[in-house]
């Protein structure tokens, strides 16, 4: 098993639920992160004032899979959260880790089966 953490784009978050689905994985979980990276923020003008943003919004994806979804579900989110034909910075990154367990909290299933 692993957990499979994606910080994507939130305009790209529809696009990776879309093929994720395509690859029948349907369990996930979304949150609104910020974080910072090679983006470096950005400039905005709130009622004629400029000041620098130096967090940027992001969607993070927790999902945890069998090992034989591995490589679909990570495909899937690197096409769809992908901006353009060869991506752009800020796109945003996929970590894999080792899952070591799972409980179904309703049955008490263990492991894959839980997943």
């Amino acid at each position: 098993m692993k957990y499979i953490v994606a910080i994507v784009q939130p305009a790209r978050l529809e696009a990776v639920k879309q093929a994720l689905s395509k690859v029948e994985v349907f369990r996930l979980t979304v949150g609104d992160v910020q974080g910072l990276g090679r983006q470096k923020g950005h400039t905005e003008v709130y009622r004629g004032h400029e000041y620098h943003v130096n967090l940027v919004r992001k969607v993070k994806l927790e999902i945890a899979v069998n090992d034989e979804f591995v490589d679909a579900t990570v495909d899937a989110i690197i096409q769809a959260g992908r901006t353009g034909e060869e991506g752009k910075i800020g796109d945003g990154k996929i970590f894999i880790l080792p899952l070591e367990e799972a409980v179904r909290i309703r049955t008490g299933e263990r492991g894959g089966d839980a997943i």
